[in-house]
């Protein structure tokens, strides 16, 4: 099916279904995008880093932008790197983000981040400023955390505080990776979410990565994902609609519609609508323009502006993992590839879940945080789900048979997984162990020990 014209004037729900029906992709061209986040940090004071200034966030952007990226600006301030179909931008407290070409392999995504982090080397000889590769700003408060001038940031801090306890910790102090995947049909498309929504506790779990606020332990595994259970219910979570047995692109749709808008942009510049209504706006209605009717890529960036464990676009995001090193970010799309991408595996997967309520996805997602793999499910923990997991990711990665230049297949991937499930210790775990024993309770150790190469 064609992509939609982005300028197209939308007066009917028939007009957004198309833009999912859209995303449908044989099998031949299913390809793996992976994003993922990095708190920056200055290596001498190990504060976070500023957006102005000989060592800051803007110079990083054109430093990077001489090794062939092009620039984009807002306001005419950088904010934004482009090449082909990957970019790096910013998160409102200056993570840098690398959002990945859609991939045909695992092995070529671990090339990409192994490029990425070559460039990011530099920058850090450079101008003396290194990146973390976990969940959760481990040191500085919330006010010690620069604001990046971005104006879609500018309405989402005004409204966030009104919504959630967590939601501007959410924007300025956490880290993820996700993986985007495609799917070939409506009923692949809620197969594969179904999985995802299930199993994404679990995969809170095993990437857990994040124990650190303020310099102390929290009390939590993945703090990042405490920050989410308090951001935004409407917006995130795991929406009870995709349990239903005929789930499908229309559910999906209606619930984005119920979805509080934040804004539109007209002219380049950010309108605030929060709260407002795009259900509105459908019938010309809405507030913040009256007598205007949304466009194609009102609807796009509406879509955007969600956050539930599992977002729909013309692709499937993954959500719900720390962010780590790069063997951490290499293991997210080898384990969802593994899983989603193989008829075996899918069904394997499906078999799994089929008759889990929401209920209790909901249940071990609010404990997963503070839990990790010890988290009960019916008679068992995380822990063996994550091997159930693990087998069925496995053998999928081993069906598909896709191997890199010196003949291995993309199960190697998955190593960091495998050790956490087989010492039953999650990347929290492990530091937080550290911090008591070896490191003396000095939380600026953490700043070498997450450092990425």
């Amino acid at each position: 099916m064609a992509t939609p014209d982005s300028t197209q004037v939308l007066t009917s729900k028939n007009q957004l279904l198309d833009a999912f029906a859209s995303g449908c992709k044989p099998r031949e061209d299913w390809r793996i995008g992976t994003e993922h986040e990095k708190i920056g940090f200055c290596l001498d004071t190990l504060k976070p880093i500023p957006y102005e200034g000989a060592r800051s966030i803007r110079h990083t952007l054109e430093m990077l932008a001489s090794e062939d990226w092009n620039l984009e600006r807002e306001a005419g301030q950088p904010i934004a790197l482009k090449r082909g179909m990957a970019s790096v931008t910013l998160e409102p407290g200056g993570q840098l983000e690398l959002s990945g070409a859609p991939l045909v392999s695992v092995h070529e995504t671990c090339q990409e981040v192994r490029e990425h982090l070559r460039l990011l080397a530099q920058v850090r000889n450079d101008l003396r400023i290194g990146f973390l590769g976990l969940g959760f700003q481990p040191k500085w408060k919330r006010e010690n955390i620069p604001w990046m001038p971005k104006g879609r940031y500018d309405v989402m801090r005004r409204y966030m505080p009104q919504v959630g306890a967590h939601g501007l910790d959410m924007m300025l102090r956490t880290a993820t990776v996700q993986v985007n995947l495609d799917f070939e049909s409506e009923a692949d498309m809620a197969r594969k979410m179904r999985i995802g929504y299930c199993l994404q506790p679990v995969v809170t779990a095993l990437f857990a990565a994040s124990p650190f606020v303020e310099g102390k332990p929290s009390g939590y595994l993945s703090y990042r994902a405490r920050c989410w259970l308090d951001t935004d219910a409407s917006r995130t979570g795991i929406p009870a609609m995709i349990f239903d047995d005929n789930f499908g692109f229309a559910h999906y749709m209606e619930w984005l519609l119920d979805a509080p808008m934040y804004f539109v942009i007209r002219d380049d510049h950010y309108i605030d609508c929060a709260g407002q209504s795009f259900r509105d706006f459908l019938q010309g209605k809405l507030a913040a323009l009256p007598g205007q009717f949304p466009t194609m890529d009102d609807w796009e960036l509406h879509a955007t502006t969600v956050y539930p464990e599992v977002r729909l676009k013309g692709f499937l995001e993954m959500r719900g993992a720390d962010a780590g090193g790069k063997p951490w970010i290499c293991a997210l799309p080898a384990l969802w590839k593994g899983l989603l991408y193989d008829e075996t595996s899918i069904q394997r997967a499906w078999d799994m879940v089929a008759d889990w309520t929401h209920e209790e996805v909901v249940s071990i997602r609010n404990m997963a945080p503070e839990m990790a793999l010890k988290t009960p499910f019916r008679d068992a923990t995380l822990l063996q789900l994550a091997e159930t997991m693990l087998d069925i990711a496995g053998s999928g990665l081993e069906r598909i048979n896709c191997l890199s230049p010196d003949g291995k297949n993309e199960t190697l991937h998955l190593a960091p997984l495998m050790d956490a499930v087989a010492h039953r210790r999650t990347q929290a775990d492990q530091w937080l162990d550290a911090y008591a024993h070896g490191w003396n309770g000095d939380i600026d150790m953490i700043f070498t020990e997450a450092a990425l190469p």
